[in-house]
């Protein structure tokens, strides 16, 4: 009886609990919309960019900050980004843009084309003015389009070229007695190697020289014509380590003055010609997306913008990943409405699950025999799995900082059992009804001819990657292979080998679209589509607190490893077709 009361109870104050949540959900939603007012844009405003924000593919479901209307905190996705900076550019209530480019939360893809349409904004004759009390060089990547560029007196002008940075476990898994067994297929698939060196293999030395230095040209040669300057000179100012101080980047022409914070505002006001003392009226990406939305189209005929964000894992996965069992749904859906005229898939992935790329590859085949035309349009990466997905489009569209390519597979099966037993005194014994009926396993070392099956598995799927490349690209299978083999490309580089076709952003793949579907007037519909209120509540918001809360405790750094050990465990054996590195670019 008393544990019948204890059960009773305990469920009674769950069902309250419940209840009590669902009560203070609409509150909240009632509340934010008897008191939420549709923000106006005042005249002489001026839009802010803070380019510390990730303005990501996927809009941001965080429903505290919808329920507390603190959204505005929140950045807009990339694309609506890059709509607002083209609106505010016939917007006479807009007067010019003021970037904030202390930091750079985003990759070199994205950071480029917020360049173009910042490149575009000056054509309309408005002022952009940089500001940061350091810039970052990611940060002037982007500010290096400003009429103006100052920096604090006191802060730093970060110009010293690039580096990359990746993180190697072989010393400590040795340590551990842990035993990675490491399949893969690709002499420049490097997935595995922080796994089974100690530093760079030459193969991927090579390859990361080569698309990083892309990546440094870029910045060296845009830096160049924004600022007329010599890209001698920038080289050698890198080289050299000779920009220090803000006042050096001021006398070699990298910015235009030095002043604080204030002083940068009285500049803005006297090209406003307003008063000193009168309020400057700053406009946030957010607030602007509230006050000027798109406008709704009403057009039959539709444009389906599919956004793959994240690792590409089995089954239904969480928000930052594309699932299989979500992807399939979603494009199924697609390939039924008769309304849907196009396909524009937006990657940004470095892969993940060769399973799960495969059965997101069949869906959008299957759009693709029933007549609807696939533009890909690749973000700052799409590679290994992203770029499986992707190459059967009818044409693919990247930028020249994406990082594509990546063909090769992997397979990781750790074998845990020296670790369990002499570091934890952890013994495991078995009975079997047949040889390999525990195949594969963690805690026992695999034999010759299992490992021989995972080889001969992980070398079948890389054939089927290259196949499907070859038949998608028409290319042939050798051909393929000669520019596979794992190998990482930049966008510039992805088009003179026959793996991208056009340089530009999602705007130009959705023409593309409009154009292969015969489309005049059409409207755009994006996918995946927001998740409802409660699925937020109570399936992503826990797991959001619970990662926000160890990122806070332990710092983003060790978070970053602690992933990548967390990843290598969770494998399981199931072959990989993912990005060769976890990338950290300085």
């Amino acid at each position: 009886m008393k544990s019948f009361f204890k059960s009773f109870f305990a469920s009674l104050l769950a069902i309250i609990i419940f209840f009590l949540l669902i009560f203070l959900l609409f509150v909240g939603i009632a509340g934010s919309i008897i008191s939420e007012d549709k923000p106006t844009v005042e005249t002489n405003s001026v839009l802010v960019i803070d380019l510390s924000k990730s303005f990501t593919e996927r809009e941001n479901e965080d429903i505290v900050a919808q329920l507390t209307g603190k959204d505005e905190n929140i950045a807009p996705t990339l694309s609506i980004v890059l709509k607002l900076i083209e609106s505010a550019k016939t917007d006479s209530l807009i007067k010019g843009i003021y970037i904030l480019s202390k930091e750079n939360a985003n990759g070199y893809a994205a950071s480029n084309e917020l360049r173009q349409a910042l490149l575009d904004f000056k054509l309309s004759g408005k002022f952009i003015i940089s500001y940061g009390d350091y810039i970052s060089q990611k940060a002037y990547y982007v500010a290096n389009v400003s009429d103006k560029i100052y920096c604090n007196p006191k802060g730093l002008v970060e110009w010293q070229g690039m580096s990359v940075e990746y993180t190697y476990f072989k010393n400590l898994i040795d340590k551990l007695e842990i035993k990675p067994q490491i399949f893969y297929a690709g002499k420049f698939k490097s997935a595995t190697e922080p796994f089974r060196e100690a530093q760079m293999t030459e193969p991927n030395r090579i390859q990361t020289t080569i698309w990083l230095n892309d990546l440094y040209n870029e910045i060296i040669n845009t830096t160049a014509k924004t600022r007329k300057l010599n890209t001698d000179s920038l080289k050698s100012f890198a080289n050299r380590y000779a920009i220090v101080d803000p006042a050096i980047a001021l006398e070699k022409g990298l910015i235009d003055g030095l002043k604080y914070d204030d002083q940068v505002k009285d500049l803005l006001r006297a090209k406003l010609n307003i008063d000193k003392t009168e309020k400057i009226n700053f406009i946030g990406l957010s607030r602007y997306n509230k006050s000027n939305p798109i406008k709704a189209s009403f057009e039959k005929d539709k444009i389906a913008v599919v956004v793959a964000e994240g690792e590409i894992v089995y089954g239904k996965g969480e928000m930052d990943q594309v699932g299989s069992e979500e992807y399939m749904s979603l494009l199924h859906k697609i390939r039924d409405d008769k309304s849907i005229k196009a396909v524009v898939l937006r990657i940004n992935s470095p892969g993940g699950s060769s399973l799960a790329s495969e059965m997101i590859w069949r869906e959008l085949e299957l759009i693709k025999k029933s007549g609807k035309p696939i533009i890909v349009s690749m973000g700052n990466v799409a590679a290994s799995g992203g770029y499986y997905i992707a190459c059967n489009a009818n044409e693919i569209y990247a930028d020249e900082n994406t990082i594509t390519g990546s063909i090769g597979v992997f397979s990781i099966i750790p074998d845990f059992s020296s670790f369990m037993k002499n570091k934890l005194g952890i013994t495991f014994d078995r009975v079997k009804t047949s040889e390999f009926a525990d195949a594969p396993s963690a805690t026992r070392p695999m034999n010759d001819f299992e490992k021989k099956i995972i080889q001969q598995e992980v070398d079948k799927i890389y054939l089927d990657f290259k196949t499907r490349v070859a038949n998608g690209r028409k290319k042939s299978v050798e051909y393929i292979d000669s520019i596979a083999q794992g190998r990482v490309w930049t966008g510039n580089r992805a088009i003179e080998i026959g793996l991208v076709d056009k340089i530009g952003g999602i705007e130009s793949a959705i023409a593309k679209a409009a154009e292969l579907a015969h489309l005049k007037k059409y409207r755009i519909r994006k996918y995946p589509e927001p998740e409802s209120i409660l699925d937020q509540l109570f399936n992503k918001y826990p797991s959001q607190l619970s990662e926000s809360s160890l990122k806070k405790e332990i710092g983003i750094e060790a978070y970053d490893v602690l992933k990548q050990v967390k990843k290598m465990k969770s494998l399981d054996g199931r072959i990989q077709t993912r990005v060769p590195f976890e990338m950290k670019i300085n």
